[in-house]
């Protein structure tokens, strides 16, 4: 790069994005992106990975989210405060930044929130195309807060489930789920607990917000042939599966060492049988052996599905002709003088030092 150029930091805002996905249109956008996500698990031994960082507090927790491979590298500020309410705030906020690894410019800055609900979403169907069964039409949502439409729309675009079981411990939430569902011309039944809404469906997927060690399923609603998509458990201290749940069938996560320690398999030995989804989609690794046999995706999240995602908006972005730009970097004629970017139109007097009698 010619250092007297300018640095150009593509800037895709929150309003920008929403207005990006709906010209594309959300059964689009899922699909392109659970393309990316499906590419970039396959060059899996291409990244350099970690699991991310994460402080803690009472109500909540704020995580940054590195990942990178030979020519870019991401991260996403994400937190998760499932109290947020009270404050008129959503309980996931976050932002990500794309960086070209050969030189350190940011070329991206990118709201998170509403992507990182359709990469999660996207994500989920990527896990479910690999382990429910092929002809699964059912499917249960046990949490109907802010994932929940994305996960069904994903679900209903990418495996063509078209019946859904509804559960919320706050009607409301379910109202809204309801609401927005049929205006995409879904619909679904509501049931009045968890173990009423997952009989009979072939895929359950439990999305609940709470930060506590709950047990949204117990091993006897468990029935043969499911695949459990679990994705609220995702931090220290946060579950939704009873332990034995996990002895039902094989478990698949996304990065072993980070989902030991956030996903439900915290609730395990160390030892505890695991198998990481790039295995299975890159063919190493079988997938579901039998229509019988129970598979459970252990969801947590993980960095290169950011990064999959921030190639996405960029991507789309380009394509819907978005150039809006944020200025991060000086602009130095010369890259070493750093001070002269300080626009001062006058010397800067210094006064003289005051002298203290002895």
């Amino acid at each position: 790069m010619n250092a007297t150029n300018r640095v150009a930091t593509r800037f895709l805002s929150a309003e920008r994005a929403a207005a990006i996905v709906a010209e594309k249109g959300l059964a689009g956008c899922l699909k392109g992106m659970a393309e990316y996500i499906t590419q970039d698990f396959l060059r899996w031994n291409e990244f350099e990975k970690t699991a991310r960082v994460a402080n803690h507090s009472h109500d909540g927790v704020i995580e940054l989210m590195p990942i990178s491979d030979h020519s870019l590298y991401s991260f996403k500020y994400v937190n998760g405060h499932p109290k947020n309410h009270r404050f008129g705030l959503s309980t996931v906020m976050a932002f990500g930044v794309l960086a070209d690894v050969d030189t350190g410019v940011p070329t991206l800055v990118s709201e998170l929130t509403l992507t990182t609900a359709l990469r999660t979403a996207a994500m989920s169907a990527v896990a479910a195309r690999a382990l429910a069964r092929p002809d699964s039409k059912r499917m249960a949502l046990i949490g109907n807060g802010a994932q929940s439409e994305f996960q069904a729309l994903a679900f209903h675009h990418l495996l063509g489930i078209t019946e859904f079981h509804l559960f919320d411990v706050d009607p409301a939430a379910t109202d809204k789920l309801i609401a927005n569902l049929e205006r995409m011309g879904l619909s679904a039944n509501r049931f009045a607990s968890t173990r009423e809404a997952v009989k009979g469906c072939d895929i359950v997927t439990t999305v609940t917000a709470d930060k506590t060690n709950a047990t949204i399923l117990t091993p006897d609603m468990i029935e043969p042939g499911m695949h459990i998509n679990g994705v609220g458990g995702d931090c220290p201290g946060k579950t939704e599966l009873h332990p034995e749940v996990l002895t039902k069938g094989r478990v698949f996560c996304e990065f072993e060492p980070q989902s030991r320690i956030e996903g439900d398999m915290q609730q395990m030995p160390a030892d505890f049988p695991v198998v990481e989804l790039w295995n299975v989609l890159a063919g190493e690794v079988g997938g579901r052996e039998s229509a019988s046999e129970v598979t459970i995706f252990d969801s947590v999240g993980f960095a290169l599905e950011d990064f999959s995602a921030l190639r996405y908006m960029r991507d789309l972005a380009i394509e819907e002709g978005v150039e809006d730009e944020i200025s991060l970097i000086p602009e130095l004629a010369n890259p070493k003088n750093l001070f002269g970017c300080l626009p001062l139109s006058a010397p800067v007097q210094c006064a003289a030092p005051v002298l203290q009698a002895a």
